[in-house]
């Protein structure tokens, strides 16, 4: 299996030289940072052809290497995708379109200052390694094996990062949200009557038919379930008439079928509900698998934030791996750290107060409570799927290497204050996507560009 290396997103990417952990060194920046899915394999196999200029962006070149290198890393991340190609040569224009808008804005960061030092980029490498699980040694000798040099890497890191740079400064530092345009967002979504963007959560009692039912056997299937649907209506318990009766998968625990969007619940039942209010029972509707009586738990539009939000209280011993400390024997260190614990021979709060190199150490590893989003994603991921008093395996992330302990975990409240916190960053994210729309378009537009020959 060719093995894919996951480079830094142009769109995503915050340079690692910018990078702010608040609290314990695990918060990421608020406008976040991520990997993205490209391929690094440098050029496209085949037999190689004589490499000529295709394009001239303010006096700089682009040849027809550089597309097709791009042109490779699309269709690889296509294909991770499972999206189906566009036709070579409109894929070609895309790339060399992408190829030219890029150019324009380095030479914009190149005019107006813009420098990333090495540390910088040392950073991003090792970002990237964390994310792919290695050490920068052997990122270093895959990224050659996939046919790019050492130079060409960090060189693509560099512009990422200015990238990113030229873009929080350009964009991103002078978008704003206002308070009304807020109050118009909630307006907007909580008049909306479209089920098609709403979720949606609803309850069911199937009463199943067999594939090759009696009319007789109808009936009787089809007489329960109105009987479900009399019993509900008098005022009994929508839970327990699942677990007494439904043929359903949710008998045994008597919950909903949770909260999702309408194109995930069939066409029949989102047409049953049509016009109901939250509540309301619907039904029996039939289907291939018999019939259903629907309760609607909750109709809500999906741009409107959620009224509670999962917490997590969480505890870690962190690893620094550097000149004195691998990141493998970072992992083994912990991994040691972790069978004392469940052994009983060590305490986690003793052990992260000796041996964390972290903020928190002083706390025995207590990170407090956190909701979504607070820790970066490698860390979080993991988090969230322990349970509560269990011990994780070492994680890897750009900070470090961790052993993470959950300790609690609670649905909590959130405040209206909160809640237009979270509806503020939904409307910026949506400003930003315009506003930086709109200046690539005016970057690339003052730009000489001369097109010389096909790239294919």
């Amino acid at each position: 299996m060719t093995y894919r290396l996951r480079t830094l997103s142009l769109l995503c990417l915050t340079a690692a030289a910018t990078l702010s952990a608040s609290a314990q060194g695990l918060r990421p920046p608020s406008s976040g940072l991520t990997l993205g899915g490209v391929a690094t394999r440098a050029a496209p196999s085949g037999p190689q052809q004589a490499d000529y200029i295709v394009a001239v962006v303010n006096a700089e070149p682009i040849t027809r290497s550089e597309v097709q290198v791009r042109v490779a890393r699309a269709r690889a991340q296509l294909s991770q995708q499972g999206t189906p190609f566009p036709a070579p040569d409109e894929l070609a224009r895309q790339v060399l379109e992408r190829l030219i808008s890029e150019k324009a804005q380095l030479q914009q960061a190149a005019e107006t200052g813009i420098r990333i030092e090495e540390e910088a980029i040392d950073q991003a490498e090792q970002n990237v390694a964390r994310q792919n699980q290695l050490d920068v040694a052997e990122l270093r000798r895959r990224v050659q094996v996939d046919g790019l040099t050492l130079t060409r890497f960090r060189a693509e890191l560099r512009d990422q990062i200015v990238l990113t740079r030229l873009r929080e400064r350009e964009v991103d530092a002078r978008v704003r949200v206002s308070d009304l345009e807020v109050d118009q967002y909630l307006r907007d979504q909580q008049g909306s009557t479209d089920l098609a963007s709403m979720e949606i959560e609803l309850a069911q009692v199937l009463v199943a038919v067999p594939e090759s039912a009696t009319a007789e056997q109808l009936q009787t299937a089809q007489a329960r379930a109105q009987a479900v649907l009399v019993r509900a209506r008098a005022g009994e318990d929508f839970g327990l008439l699942i677990k007494e009766i439904s043929d359903g998968m949710e008998r045994k625990s008597g919950a909903s079928m949770g909260l999702r969007t309408a194109d995930r619940y069939p066409p029949l039942f989102i047409q049953a509900i049509q016009g109901l209010a939250k509540g309301a029972l619907a039904g029996p509707v039939r289907s291939p698998a018999g019939f259903h009586v629907l309760k609607l738990l909750e109709k809500r539009s999906a741009g409107l934030p959620p009224s509670t939000v999962t917490q997590n209280h969480a505890r870690h011993i962190l690893l620094r791996p550097g000149p004195q400390l691998t990141q493998a024997a970072a992992v083994a260190q912990l991994t040691d750290m972790k069978k004392q614990i469940q052994a009983g021979h060590a305490d986690f709060a003793t052990l992260a107060k000796a041996q964390s190199q972290d903020g928190s150490a002083k706390d025995g590893g207590d990170l407090g409570w956190a909701g979504p989003g607070q820790f970066v994603p490698e860390f979080e991921e993991v988090m969230m799927g322990l349970t509560p008093g269990q011990i994780s395996d070492p994680v890897v992330s750009r900070f470090g290497v961790h052993l993470i302990q959950l300790t609690e975990r609670r649905e909590t409240p959130l405040s209206q204050r909160e809640q237009r916190e979270l509806v503020r960053n939904v409307v910026r994210e949506k400003k930003l996507e315009e506003a930086y729309l709109t200046w690539t378009q005016d970057v690339r537009g003052k730009a000489y560009v001369e097109f010389r020959e096909p790239p294919l």
